[in-house]
Order: C-alpha cells, then sequence, then structure tokens
C-alpha cells in the first residue's frame, strides 16, 4: 500500500514537470509563431537580445529562470517574467487534467488517450492565449491545425465529444468546428451592425497619415496621436468596412489636394472632392499618404477573425456544447474584467485585453466544470426554475 502511494506520488510530480517542459517548448511557440520564425531552427532556444543559443543546462524548466535571476547567462539582460509564468501555469494545468481525469495510474490505456489529447488542448489555448496578449492576433498555426488535431483527437477519443464510436466522434468534431465558426461569426457581424462605427471630431485639423515602416508588416494609420492598426480596422476582409477621413488638405505620392473627404478601403482609396469628383487609387501604387484631419468615421469590429478561427479549434475538441458555454462563460468573464478595471481606475488595461484569452479561460472552464454546470442547470429548468 505504501509502496503505491508513494508511486502515485512521484507519478504526479513527474507529469507536472512534463507540463513544465511542454510550456518550455510553448515558450517558443509564442516567441517564433508570430515573428515567421521557425520553431525548429535553430533547434535551441536563444536568448532574444543577444541571440545566444542556450545550453539544456540553463534550460532547465523553472529552476533556470529562477537561479539566472531571470537574466541572460550570456548578456545579462533581463528575461520575461512570462517565460517563468508560461511554464509554471502549463505545468499546472497538465496537472489539473490528470487530477481530474486520471483513473487507475495503473491501467493507462483507459484514462492515458483521454488526457493526452486534453494536454494538446491546454497547450494550444496556453499559447494561442499569451500570442493574443501579446500581438492582438491568433495564428492560423494555432488555430487551423489546432482544428485539425481537435479533429483527430475526437476520432481517437470520440468520449471528447459524448460518443462511443470513431466515426461518430469525428462528425461531430467536424459539425461542432462549424458550430463553433459560425456561432462567434454571427457575434462578429451581429457586434458590427450594432457598434460597427466609432465617429471621432476634432476641434482644429490634427495630421494623419498612413505608414507601412515595414514592408513585411501590414500599414498603420496614424490619426493624432493615435496608431491604428490595419488589421484592426480592416481584418475581417469585408469590401464595405471603410475608414472615411475628412481632410482639410492631402497629399497623396506627389498629388496634393484640398477640402476632401479620403474613403479607404482594404486594398482601394477613393478621394472626393467638394463638387463631387472622385479620383480612386489602388493601395499598392501609394507610397504617400499623409494629411490633415478634422473628424474621421473608423471601422471597428467586435472582435477579430481570429478568434472566429479559434472558437472552431475549441469546438473540433470539446463539442458545440462546450461553444455555448465557452461563448457564454467568455463575455461573463470579459464583462466582469472590464467592470473590475473600472472600479480600479484601470479601465485602459482592460480595454487592450483581446478576446483571445476570455475564449480560451471559458474553454478550459468547460473542461473541468461545464459538463456539471449544464447538468445542474437543466436538472433546475426541469424543476421549474427553482433554484
Amino acid at each position: 500500500m505504501i509502496r503505491y502511494q508513494i508511486l502515485n506520488a512521484l507519478l504526479h510530480v513527474l507529469f507536472f514537470f512534463i507540463g513544465a517542459g511542454i510550456g518550455s517548448f510553448l515558450n517558443v511557440v509564442i516567441y517564433r509563431v508570430p515573428r515567421g520564425l521557425s520553431v525548429n531552427q535553430p533547434r535551441r532556444s536563444f536568448c532574444p537580445n543577444c541571440k545566444y543559443q542556450i545550453p539544456w543546462y540553463h534550460n532547465v524548466p523553472i529552476l533556470s529562470w529562477i537561479l539566472l535571476r531571470g537574466r541572460c547567462a550570456n548578456c545579462h539582460t533581463s528575461i520575461s517574467p512570462r517565460y517563468l509564468g508560461v511554464e509554471l501555469f502549463t505545468g499546472m494545468m497538465f496537472y489539473a487534467v490528470l487530477w481530474n481525469f486520471m483513473g487507475d495510474w495503473r491501467d493507462l490505456t483507459q484514462w492515458g488517450p483521454l488526457v493526452m489529447c486534453l494536454w494538446v488542448f491546454m497547450g494550444l489555448l496556453i499559447a494561442g492565449t499569451f500570442i493574443d496578449i501579446e500581438h492582438y492576433l491568433l495564428p492560423a498555426e494555432i488555430t487551423f491545425y489546432g482544428t485539425i488535431a481537435g479533429v483527430l483527437a475526437s476520432i481517437w477519443v470520440p468520449s471528447l465529444q459524448g460518443l462511443d464510436l470513431w466515426w461518430e466522434g469525428g462528425l461531430m468534431s467536424l459539425a461542432s468546428a462549424a458550430v463553433g465558426f459560425g456561432g462567434l461569426r454571427l457575434v462578429v457581424e451581429l457586434g458590427k451592425l450594432a457598434f460597427g462605427r466609432k465617429r471621432i471630431t476634432f476641434e482644429k485639423p490634427e495630421d494623419w497619415s498612413v505608414t507601412q515602416p515595414d514592408e513585411n508588416e501590414p500599414p498603420i494609420v496614424t490619426v493624432g496621436e493615435d496608431k491604428i492598426e490595419w488589421v484592426d480596422l480592416f481584418g475581417m476582409q469585408r469590401p464595405t468596412d471603410r475608414l472615411v477621413v475628412t481632410s482639410p488638405s492631402l497629399r497623396v505620392n506627389d498629388t496634393k489636394f484640398t477640402d476632401v473627404t479620403v474613403e479607404l478601403y482594404v486594398e482601394t482609396m477613393k478621394v472626393k472632392d467638394a463638387a463631387g469628383k472622385v479620383e480612386e487609387f489602388n493601395l499598392e501604387g501609394v507610397t504617400k499618404l499623409e494629411g490633415t484631419t478634422t473628424g474621421v468615421l473608423i471601422p471597428r469590429e467586435a472582435m477579430g477573425l481570429g478568434d472566429v478561427h479559434f472558437m472552431m479549434m475549441i469546438g473540433a475538441f470539446v463539442g458545440w456544447k462546450a461553444v455555448l458555454f465557452t461563448i457564454f462563460s467568455a463575455s461573463i468573464l470579459g464583462t466582469l474584467v472590464s467592470g473590475f478595471t473600472r472600479l480600479t481606475g484601470r479601465a485602459q488595461w482592460g480595454t487592450k485585453l483581446p478576446f483571445g484569452p476570455y475564449l480560451a479561460a471559458g474553454a478550459a472552464l468547460w473542461v473541468f466544470y461545464g459538463p456539471q454546470v449544464l447538468a445542474w442547470y437543466l436538472s433546475k429548468v426541469m424543476r421549474g426554475g427553482e433554484f
């Protein structure tokens, strides 16, 4: 009996550190994928500052960051606490999955596949969360490949979808991915209708411009002191989305205009003068676009297309019920965080947090508590709403 308890305890410790090790790899994904870098080359992690390739004895999850006091061993530059946080958090989430879904540790075939699939799911949620927080995007390497992984996982372990047969799990996974995509896309479109435009006027003309400092990065729209990412304006690629700028003076390449209205679309631009004359430009041929403005009409989204794809991945892994639960939970969490930041005088911080982390939190809540909460709620409804 004592031997069994010792082995069981060692197994729990082992899986926590396996999770921390996966967290170390997720740090590589979080840093490299949004920057278009390979996660395989170079094979070893490197310091973001001096590019020193870190030897294995300086890359032990959790311990290395603590022993090196959060600094590079080569150039002594500070390494973000995010690296330690991701390793700790991943270890804890892997352990939480094990704690909740492991049966008899000696019968690995019964609980092993489910736990492994949920570990993959948690890894994708964690990577997506930290990438979205830092870069305000959810890359296809997470969402699309994650959706494929979710379908394969549901074929292997159909219980992820609440089913028994492999083909049922696969079909339900595809259907749930469609529900995730379609459901959140509907929310986005309804949000666009309700809150799709923001008008700003200025008492005196402000400078505005569109620049592209790096040809590999999307343009940036600057209005006064505010900078707006192109993807925030046209991320959904709708041909009807437009940025309207009332411009007393304007320069397009070497041509100057006065008292015009500029309409910027995804790929084109229209310049309309007071007499109604319209001149059209293809944005690929525009190298300089600057002027002054007395007012702008900004298109805005309830959330980005990456969130829609993220929800598709969540549905592929854990089913359509999880999709509904996740959207509902994420909305509540977003409201609570927004309210808390307003009460604490940090409303600006709350508005800068993208929606992806809320979706990830809602999906994780479903994994651990969702089915029980849903069963409880339905039981109350069946009894006539006696809560």
